[in-house]
């Protein structure tokens, strides 16, 4: 059997990472969190392809891509698309994959347009405030819970 397909998929912004914000966002940049990711995938015998735009659209094309790849868990940091996006939320029902949501902050601690996700009630689960060690968690759990899809 292949081994679990996990896409990582990072929105707007995060491309700045370590450099963006040090105070709220820390200083690893978004190499280091496709390298840990890779390796926790590899660890639990996953693999792992990661994906980052700026561009709601091509995320979405992203994800509608990713059915047709045959990958069997999302896990997405959407950015500030979390607060706005029906299409990215269209694009995950209309794929059926299931997905964990990832946030380096605490989005329920800052302003309030950040408490709504159009995501959250879809996500098999929701990381926030765990810094990029988030992303590690949640590729992990993914990778040894998570079923390969038929």
């Amino acid at each position: 059997m292949a081994a679990l397909s996990i896409l990582l998929i990072n929105g707007p912004n995060l491309n700045l990472l370590g450099t963006r914000e040090p105070e709220v966002y820390g200083s690893a940049t978004l190499n280091d969190v496709v390298t840990s990711c890779t390796g926790a995938a590899a660890g639990a015998g996953a693999t792992l392809v990661a994906f980052q735009s700026n561009h709601e659209g091509a995320i979405v094309d992203r994800i509608q891509q990713a059915k047709l790849d045959g990958v069997d868990a999302i896990v997405i940091n959407p950015g500030a698309y979390t607060h706005t996006s029906v299409a990215i939320r269209d694009a995950f029902l209309g794929v059926g994959i299931p997905f964990i949501e990832v946030h380096v902050s605490n989005v329920h601690a800052r302003e309030a347009f950040r408490h709504h996700s159009y995501l959250s009630d879809k996500a098999v689960a929701v990381i926030a405030g765990l810094g990029v060690k988030g992303y590690e968690y949640a590729v992990e759990h993914v990778a040894r819970t998570f079923k390969k899809r038929a």
